[in-house]
């Protein structure tokens, strides 16, 4: 049963995330958390979702724009790990609040409700006719890196962010899902680095020990299907269904991250 509801996952949710670019980690997380300790489910996602991006790499990545890639990616890599390295004191901070919801308690952090209202704010500029065409000037692209970057170190939620700057660069649809592609590997090895070996490594000998690490091959799999899957389907999109698609995303994750479900 386990085979099947993580591969179901990662192949719905690597084909929708082909376009906007965010979401794989954060819904395939907690299927892995159905079999194993959480540390260890964020261990496995994080396998599959860096394996996932390097192969859209090779799907797209020939689009990328490298000047928008370096006016973005560097800022953003350099501030992924300024926020990796702020992560241990700010999980600290005692939550906002706490409630309770059939049985389960949730606690919504200082941290996550900051990325929830920058999620929504973007989302609101999504959905909103006037704003949703909206361009960013070529001198602003740094600074979007910059806060995509932070938050990602911080939080983990770099892809949202990143997606929600991007889609305003100006640049067309291949070249904006190419250049989203790059900049997500050189973001993830950043916050990775600074995030330490430790943890991972003993995480994966968990994995190892219970011979599960097939799990997440099956996983990576069904990803690469899925992103194969988005590749051939992108023709068939307009830009336009592109930004719908990461509007409703940016919303279902804000709420998430607010009420402290996810």
């Amino acid at each position: 049963m386990e085979y099947l509801i993580i591969i179901l996952v990662a192949l719905f949710v690597a084909g929708l995330t082909f376009f906007s670019g965010f979401g794989l980690g954060t819904l395939l997380m907690p299927a892995f958390a159905l079999f194993f300790p959480i540390e260890v489910a964020i261990a496995a996602t994080a396998v599959v979702h860096l394996a996932n991006n390097i192969f859209k790499i090779f799907l797209i990545g020939k689009h990328t724009n490298f000047n928008i890639l370096a006016r973005f990616a560097i800022p953003a890599a350099i501030f992924a790990a300024v926020g990796a390295y702020l992560l241990s004191y700010l999980s600290k901070l005692e939550p906002i609040f706490e409630y309770t919801l059939f049985d389960s308690s949730f606690f919504v952090e200082p941290i996550k409700l900051i990325v929830a209202i920058l999620m929504g704010i973007f989302a609101y500029v999504e959905l909103t006719p006037k704003l949703k065409d909206l361009s960013i000037d070529q001198k602003y692209i740094p600074f979007g890196g910059v806060l995509s970057g932070f938050f990602g170190g911080l939080s983990g939620h770099q892809g949202a962010l990143r997606t929600a700057f991007l889609i305003h660069a100006g640049l067309e649809k291949k070249a904006f899902i190419g250049t989203m592609v790059s900049s997500a590997v050189l973001i993830d090895v950043s916050r990775l680095i600074i995030y330490g070996t430790s943890f991972f490594a003993e995480s994966f000998s968990i994995l190892s020990a219970r011979g599960s690490l097939d799990l997440i091959l099956y996983g990576s799999l069904a990803a690469f299907v899925g992103s194969a899957i988005g590749r051939y389907l992108l023709e068939k999109v307009t830009f336009d269904g592109i930004q719908r698609t990461v509007a409703v995303m940016l919303v279902i994750l804000a709420i998430g991250l607010a009420a402290g479900i996810i």
